[in-house]
């Protein structure tokens, strides 16, 4: 039945998800210019800096997210081996003479004055893999040897992100890979099958290496070294808290002179929490729900099972992103290298995003018949 489902039922297709995307994305460049202006002053001569760097990733994913919303989704499921194959090549590259380290992990690829960070692809390629896997014949995920391919390329691509390293990004990769595995269909024994190792597996990673046993030490007590492990979470929480309900006001922070590490990045939400208080986070995060609930829809309404899964997949990889690093900024889990979608600054993140919610948008020109 789900082969036989056809695209034919055409709609203009939801204006809200490219708007929400690029109001979210233009907030994220001035919370970039609030949080890095005096850092960027001091290390390159140019409170800019930042900003201008995230200017130029939202032009070029701008460009990105109209382009995937007028070509065919459809078409990615005939390229579903090429951008996996893309994918694993880029994440080898990284331990190569081309990787690029920083803060102890190599993650970027650099080629002159442009860096690119494979992982953040890697998702989005396992999201298209997935989905036309499993819409080429909806039968295999009844079986554990049709999911097996799934679970094997997850694998590798969590392998190949885990050393780099980089924990965060794994576990976002294997909670999609749960998720997707979900959405197809599988069967419940089989997903418990899947889950319980995966749960078994996490406390050994964070064991196998001291930094992260040292992170989950200074989370359960950050005041126990608050000069070291402990002082990014804390620093955090004095931004938030110094918000209080309505935030000490836009560009005032003062966290972000040099107090709070990566201001800019992985924990900006500290910084508009500080500067905008409870009320500009609950706003934030209200057009977020409201840009990952017009995702669902997509998914939903869509008539194909490749457009619903592509579109399921886009989505969760937003809903995980968000929630792992408001949980991460707000000290409820062990702190983590993970940057807020659409938000923190990061090209290749910004890009690749904005890229895979124009999909998202094309997907929802595809109704069914209501």
């Amino acid at each position: 039945m789900l082969k036989s489902l056809t695209c034919s039922n055409k709609s203009k297709g939801d204006i809200f998800i490219p708007i929400c995307t690029v109001l979210i994305s233009a907030f994220g460049m001035l919370m970039i210019y609030s949080a890095s202006s005096y850092q960027a002053e001091l290390t390159y001569g140019d409170k800019f800096y930042f900003f201008k760097k995230q200017l130029t990733g939202f032009l070029l994913g701008l460009a990105c997210m109209i382009g995937t919303s007028l070509i065919d989704y459809r078409k990615l499921d005939k390229l579903k081996y090429v951008f996996l194959i893309i994918s694993v090549v880029l994440l080898a590259l990284v331990f190569t003479p081309l990787g690029v380290e920083n803060y102890g992990a190599k993650r970027w690829i650099g080629v002159g004055p442009v860096t690119i960070q494979p992982s953040e692809l890697a998702k989005f390629s396992f999201v298209i893999f997935t989905a036309g896997y499993f819409a080429k014949k909806p039968s295999r995920a009844k079986s554990f040897l049709g999911v097996l391919p799934v679970l094997l390329v997850g694998g590798v691509l969590c392998v190949l992100i885990m050393i780099e390293p980089n924990m965060s990004i794994t576990v976002c990769v294997g909670a999609l890979m749960l998720a997707m595995l979900f959405a197809s269909g599988i069967k419940k024994r089989y997903l418990f099958a899947i889950l319980v190792p995966a749960l078994i597996a996490l406390p050994i990673m964070i064991i196998a290496e001291p930094y992260r046993l040292k992170r989950l030490m200074a989370f359960i007590n950050p005041w126990a070294s608050p000069k070291g492990e402990g002082y990014q979470l804390l620093q955090s929480l004095y931004a938030l808290g110094s918000g209080g309900f309505f935030g000490v006001g836009l560009f005032n922070s003062r966290q972000k002179y040099r107090f709070l590490p990566f201001a800019e990045s992985d924990f900006i939400l500290s910084v508009i929490g500080e500067e905008l208080g409870f009320i500009g986070v609950f706003i934030l995060f209200t057009v977020m729900f409201f840009l990952s609930y017009r995702g669902y829809r997509a998914s939903l309404k869509c008539n194909s099972f490749f457009g619903f899964m592509t579109a399921f997949g886009i989505t969760t990889v937003f809903v995980l992103q968000v929630l792992v690093n408001a949980l991460v900024v707000s000290g409820s889990i062990p702190p983590t290298g993970l940057p807020l979608p659409l938000i923190s600054s990061g090209n290749t993140s910004l890009i690749v995003f904005m890229g895979a919610f124009g999909v998202l948008y094309n997907i929802s020109k595809d109704l069914d018949k209501v």
